[in-house]
């Protein structure tokens, strides 16, 4: 069955002539501030919308001292506060554990600690490398990292980069919000791409 071909001016007109409710928007626009971590805004807007949070607005004061700890490499600090928030996160998220372990590692490692870092290593991650395979490539990666003395230009340099902790506490996030029943992205910035992937002009 072949698709329906519209023109610009008809498309446009269409898009136009949708409505949407402004408890609806309200409702995005929350879950938008909630997802991303904005608790004063969010706090603003229930107030002046009257829209409800999905959650309470003191666990996202949690996930993002979680998320910011992970950011500014405090590890261990983060994996005490998942606990604190559910247990059952990193007991149930094997992978999540190991990077939260291997960015330890790595922290370890940025310090210069070396002999430290050679004990986590051997303790903390090299057993859960025997389980997962996946595991000891991502270990012996990092633990590469001890090889080099200039590490600025050794071929697992970006393990030290901003992004690596970004990508780590992003990982985290997403965890707490999957537990505490919410997706990972907003819902206004899926509507965004699946009206721009599903929904283009001609």
């Amino acid at each position: 069955m072949s698709k329906k071909v519209i023109t610009r001016e008809e498309w446009e007109r269409k898009l136009n002539d949708v409505r949407i409710r402004k408890e609806d928007m309200n409702k995005l626009v929350m879950n938008f501030l909630v997802t991303e971590g904005y608790v004063d805004a969010a706090e603003k807007f229930q107030m002046e919308s009257g829209a409800e949070p999905d959650i309470d607005l003191a666990t996202v004061t949690d996930r993002m001292a979680v998320k910011k700890a992970v950011q500014c490499g405090n590890v261990e600090d983060a994996i005490e506060k998942v606990n604190d928030l559910n247990p059952e996160i990193l007991d149930t998220n094997p992978q999540l554990f190991f990077h939260l372990q291997q960015q330890r590692l790595i922290e370890l490692i940025r310090n210069g600690k070396v002999n430290e870092a050679l004990q986590f290593a051997q303790e903390e991650l090299a057993p859960r490398g025997e389980e997962d395979h996946s595991f000891l490539e991502e270990l012996e990666r990092t633990v590469a990292l001890l090889a080099f003395e200039d590490v600025s230009n050794c071929p697992v340099g970006d393990l030290l980069d901003i992004s690596q902790r970004l990508k780590t506490a992003s990982e985290v996030n997403a965890a707490i919000l999957t537990s505490q029943s919410l997706e990972k992205d907003p819902k206004a910035s899926k509507l965004v791409k699946n009206a721009a992937m599903g929904s283009e002009p001609p």
